[in-house]
């Protein structure tokens, strides 16, 4: 079941005894969690029927025992054991769900990984409770999640201004959804989302960034590739090397997908470059400047500078140096 329909039945006051909320992904498992805490009950119910633990100061019989305790002047009551990962001894958990009280709602979450699906409790979980695993988002649906989170919000957002959040921030949804929060909280009636806005309310330049550094090197323009670096340096913050260097790979890897691909029109390629104009052009750009051993060349340098950047094989040079050097030896 995904995060949304256990939302719903939520909402619909549905519930189950057990949920059981794990995986890398945390977004989900923090939002679930947060409803449960605030939401489940009412607030004049939830002085004496809300428990909460954490794993790192909890021991599971107090847990189970709180599990087992009936709810006062309501018909149910919530415990939730946040940080689930990392409590002493879990495993003993499993005598509690495979019997649990219909009374509790019993909220588990165990972020940043999945538990043990050898072990007894997972086997329990399986068949007593509703297990939810939050996987990461895939690198190629980030910019759609954007979109969609700032559509649910009212609001639209211009493809470039999706890309910078993407480059900037990764697939940290978590960190997404606060930045987008803050900036639907400036945007004062307006309701186009544009790169001023991301310059103003997030501290991402329009004007110097990943994205406006992979468009120089596509078209060949070393003197703004310098520029942007330069930019770099004086503002480490903004996007350093082990930043830059895994986001152009990530780019130039997919033009370097297209030369094996039998339909090069553009709409065989959209999909490829998430239906993203500006992206499709930077790549028609780079095909027509560099061709097919130049792009392979690109991407061999990039790795080649990502392990300078990590102390192999370079005796300390500053990161904006190492692209300085390596957007030379691209474009010469």
């Amino acid at each position: 079941m995904s995060a949304e329909k256990i939302l719903g039945s939520w909402k619909k006051k549905s519930f189950k005894p057990v949920y059981w909320l794990e995986g890398e992904e945390e977004y989900y498992i923090d939002q679930l969690m947060n409803y449960a805490e605030h939401e489940l009950l009412p607030e004049s119910e939830a002085s004496f029927n809300l428990t909460v633990f954490y794993g790192r100061d909890a021991d599971w019989a107090s847990v189970m025992n709180a599990c087992k305790r009936y709810p006062m002047f309501a018909e149910k009551q919530v415990v939730l054991l946040k940080e689930a990962q990392h409590m002493k001894d879990i495993d003993k958990l499993e005598a509690y769900v495979s019997a649990p009280l219909d009374s509790t709602i019993f909220v588990v979450g165990y972020k940043g990984k999945t538990l043990d699906k050898r072990t007894k409790l997972y086997k329990v979980l399986q068949a007593k409770a509703e297990v939810f695993v939050s996987a990461k988002i895939k690198e190629g649906k980030v910019q759609e999640w954007i979109a969609e989170m700032v559509k649910g919000k009212g609001y639209n957002i211009q493809p470039k201004s999706v890309a910078l959040l993407e480059e900037h921030i990764g697939n940290d949804l978590s960190r997404i959804a606060n930045e987008i929060d803050k900036l639907s909280v400036n945007l004062k009636g307006k309701k186009t989302i544009d790169e001023d806005d991301i310059e103003k309310y997030i501290g991402i330049s329009k004007e110097y960034n990943v994205f406006e550094l992979q468009a120089a090197i596509a078209r060949k323009d070393l003197v703004k590739a310098i520029t942007i670096i330069n930019y770099f340096e004086s503002n480490p913050k903004a996007v350093p090397i082990q930043m830059a260097l895994p986001a152009l790979y990530a780019n130039f890897s997919k033009v370097y997908t297209v030369y094996g691909m039998n339909d090069k029109s553009d709409n065989a390629l959209k999909p490829l470059f998430y239906f993203n104009s500006n992206s499709l052009q930077q790549a028609k750009d780079m095909m027509k400047n560099y061709g097919y051993n130049g792009v392979e060349r690109i991407l061999l340098l990039l790795h080649h500078y990502n392990l300078k950047s990590i102390g192999v094989g370079d005796s300390g040079s500053s990161g904006a140096m190492l692209m300085k050097e390596m957007v030379v030896k691209m474009m010469l």
